[in-house]
This record gives C-alpha cells, structure tokens and sequence, in this order.
C-alpha cells in the first residue's frame, strides 16, 4: 500500500530514551528518518506497517507505543486494523523495556477484539520473535507472502542453539498455513487484494471442484432399496453437493480460514447483502470425517463470527466425528463437546442446514442452531445404519432394514421438532431457502428447539397427575 492511500500518520516524533545506555544505541537513534514501524489510516482501516530496513524491523518501546495506540484509537475509531509485519524480533538494545512491548500489544490487540472489530495480519519475510508472539499472532485473520520466514525464533538461531536444521519443516510461510497457523499464503502483489476481501471491500468467490467426485461411505449394495434406506443412499451419492459445494453457490465472496483438516472449512463471507462467517463440511475431502483438528476449525469460526456480531451458517454433511485411534487420543469427545459449547454460548443468528448425511454427535454439534434446515433427501441420525445395526442387530448389514427405525427422514426429523423445516433438494433451493432464514432469524431456538422435543418425548404419568418435583 502505497504512502497517498494514508489519511494521515500518527506518531511519527515518537522516539527511544536509550533506557539502557547500549554502546552507541543513542547515535543510531538520531540517523533515524521513520522507526521500525509506521502507524495511522487509510480511508477504511488502521494501518500498523513494519520496516526491516529499520535495524531489523526490531520491535522497542517506540514500536511497542505506537502498535498500542494505534489499536486503541482504532477502538475508539471503530475501524478494523491491518498489520503488515516484517521483523527480526525485539530489540536488543533495550532489553526488557523491549520485551515488555510483547504484553502490551497483545493487550491491545485484544481490547480490539473485544470490541468487535476485525484485525488483519500480513505477514511479510522476516516475520519472527516478538511481533510474531505478540500482535502478528493474536490478529483475527492472518495472511503470508509466498516463501516468507516466518517463526518466533529465526532459523540461523534454532540451528546454532539446537544443532537441528528447520529446512522443510518449519520456518515459512508455507509450513506455517500447513500447520493451520495462517489462513493463506499468497505471492506478493496479491497480498492488497486478499485483505481487502478480508475487509469486505472486494468480492472473490470460492473457487471449488467440479462434480462428480470419489465417494465416501457409499452402501456397499447396488440393488433396489426404498424407505428410509433409500433416503440414506440419497444422502450419500457421490455426485451430491456437500456443505462446501453449496456455499461455493451461496457465498458471493469468500476469505477462507486456516484448514489443516479439509473436511471441516470456514470463511468470512458475504450471503447477499449480509456480511457473514460459514462453517461448511466437505465430505468429499480426506476421509469425510472432522478430526480433532477440524472441531477446533470450527470452534475458531463460531468465535470470530460471536466477536464480530456475524450470523453464523453451518453447512452440515459429515457421517460423523473420525472415530480412529489417532482421533481418540487427540481428545475428539472433548472437541466436540467445546464445539457444542461455542455453538451455545455466541450471541448472535446462527442458521443450520443439512445438506447431505448428518451422523451422530460429530454433526449435531456443528448443526447446533437457532434455526435448522435439511434437505428433502438429507438424512440425520443418531449412529449411521450401519452402525446402529452393528448394536441393534449384531450384524451391520442388517442396516437397510434397521435404517427405517431410526426416525432420520427428513420428514420424520420435522415430525419430531428436530428440525425447523425441510428445503428442496437442490444447491439453487439451498441459497434461497438460506438466504430467506437469515433475514429473521429466532435467536435462542437453539435452546427452545431441543428443550421442546425432549419435554414431548417424556412419559406422562398414568395417574394423570403431575410429575413430582423437587
């Protein structure tokens, strides 16, 4: 961003007292034209730009003032803010008066955040120690320059104190999206136009595969099947659209957020005019199923979409939660009892919508929602068929016939309250159907719904008297 799209420049007299008298920290001082970070507005946000070129970038009380008062006024202001970072870390010279600054940012960074208001990093190379551990880190969406370094502690300073090389296993940008640590890793003269669909001055929509693709938990049978059974295979026909493919359709733009498990995927997006944060299954990628790491995904989305006052659209297809050993050990009950807690707690609209199989605990929690849609030949159930027929019946292909006892139809979920409505079974019915349930939407059902199928499904007292109480 070039220096005539500023409004104005804050701070820029600020200077360093040499806290600690450091050999000659006092002349460089005085050669200085701009310190290592450059702060003010732009005509849509708050600017913090970091300088490299400025004794490495280096992060002392000057940086640390100035990233602080930049992030309050933004409060004040209202505005959300954008960090372009490019340092080696804190600065030497000044020691634990440099240190500090790291606390102190985050502070700021996160009485914006509660505020309501949206933080972008950009990562530019290097982007390493305490910008990194301090406000580069704690900003909502995060964004790199393809083939940054990006690290706390700078490569040459992790081979010369541990003997161990970082070379294509940490330290870039590229590592750093892998691990889910960033949201993108974009070339360089890309970097502007990815913030500003961050912001949502730009519209780019979501770019997704073409169907038919490789199926997932398709019924081994190819005969003939009707009933609920039918409605199963439906679901899991592998030319179906997922969660993802109906928000490709339903998203006008699109920033996505970190993925290291594909099945679960997330972005701020807009619906319409309504600027929202989606949390859509992919059951066509990996195995289908959300592992640990894809509970937390979306556990990150619901808080971003409850910081920011964003309704909240889950686009749910998912067989259920990764039941391996991998995932046990990775705490996969636990993650999905967070997400049913994260799902409950945000104050704002969510809507739900099942768009394909809906499978036990691992999709409920996702699909934990004010309002909850489901597609005409969508299916959700306690356990799949197959398993429940594994339990019921000691035998898993039994399940066509145990299927029809599950209450899973999309006509017996409305029957029971479980659902709000049933939609028409095609992406275009999907975005209109979506689209009219965001435009009122009964915050708290989420609660009512389920506290009023349970009420109905207790046995009433033969004696035709109240239940005892207390």
């Amino acid at each position: 961003m070039t220096a005539e799209t500023w409004v104005e420049e804050w701070d820029r007299d600020l200077r360093s007292g040499d806290p600690l008298g450091a050999p000659g920290y006092a002349e460089r001082l005085t050669t200085l034209e701009i310190e290592s970070v450059r702060t003010g507005r732009t005509p849509t946000h708050v600017r913090v730009e970091g300088y490299f070129e400025v004794l490495g970038g280096s992060m002392g009380v000057v940086h640390g003032e100035k990233v602080v008062r930049a992030f309050d006024r933004a409060c004040a202001l209202k505005l959300p803010v954008v960090c372009v970072t490019r340092s080696g870390g804190a600065r030497v010279q000044e020691g634990m008066v440099s240190l500090v600054q790291l606390g102190r940012v985050a502070a700021a960074v996160r009485r914006h955040r509660d505020a309501g208001l949206l933080s972008v990093a950009v990562m530019r190379s290097p982007t390493t120690g305490g910008v990194l551990a301090s406000y580069a880190s704690s900003c909502a969406v995060r964004v790199a320059e393809a083939g940054a370094v990006i690290g706390f502690a700078g490569p040459r300073i992790v081979t010369e104190t541990t003997g161990e090389s970082v070379v294509g296993r940490s330290h870039t940008a590229e590592t750093a999206h892998a691990a889910g640590l960033i949201d993108a890793v974009v070339p360089a003269d890309a970097l502007d136009a990815w913030v500003e669909v961050a912001l949502g001055e730009r519209d780019r929509p979501l770019a997704i595969r073409a169907l038919p693709v490789a199926p997932h938990a398709v019924p081994s049978d190819d005969g003939p099947a009707s009933g609920a059974w039918a409605e199963v295979r439906a679901a899991r026909r592998p030319d179906r659209p997922s969660g993802l493919d109906v928000a490709a359709h339903l998203c006008a733009t699109w920033c996505d957020l970190s993925a290291p498990d594909p099945t679960v995927r997330s972005g701020l997006a807009r619906i319409a005019s309504t600027r929202v944060v989606v949390v859509a299954s992919d059951r066509h990628a990996g195995t289908g199923r959300p592992s640990p790491a894809g509970f937390r995904q979306a556990q990150r989305a619901i808080a971003l979409a409850d910081r920011l006052g964003l309704p909240l659209v889950t686009l749910v297809d998912t067989p259920g939660a990764e039941p391996g050993p991998a995932s046990e050990n990775g705490g996969i009950a636990a993650e999905i009892a967070a997400t049913f807690a994260a799902m409950d707690a945000i104050a704002g609209p969510t809507v739900g919508v099942c768009v394909g199989e809906g499978g036990s605990g691992g999709a409920l929690a996702l699909a934990w929602s004010d309002t909850l849609l489901i597609s005409e030949h969508a299916v959700f159930s306690v356990i799949g068929p197959e398993g429940a027929a594994a339990i019921l019946e000691r035998d898993a292909s039994q399940a066509p016939e145990v299927a029809d006892q599950l209450g899973l139809t999309s006509s017996a979920l409305l029957d029971l309250g479980i659902v709000d409505a049933v939609i028409p079974d095609s992406v275009d019915g999907a975005v209109a159907a979506i689209g009219a349930a965001l435009a009122e939407v009964p915050v708290g059902r989420r609660r009512t719904r389920p506290d009023a199928v349970s009420a109905a499904a207790l046995a009433r007292p033969t004696d035709g008297s109240d239940a005892a109480t207390g």
